[in-house]
């Protein structure tokens, strides 16, 4: 199996958050994930969870 690089896993899930109404992909400071000044492009939701790492 193939090691994970350092630039990839950066790009793949720093910073990143899936709305938990629709699913869409949304990266932002994990900051204002938490004070909820964030809103989903698509449903305008604030609930954000992490993106799931495989």
């Amino acid at each position: 199996m193939a090691t994970k690089l350092p630039a990839a896993q950066a790009r793949l899930y720093k910073n990143m958050f899936v709305c938990k109404q629709c699913k869409s992909k949304l990266r932002a400071d994990p900051r204002k994930i938490l004070e909820k000044k964030v809103r989903c492009r698509k449903c305008l939701k604030t609930a954000f969870r992490p993106v799931r790492k495989k």
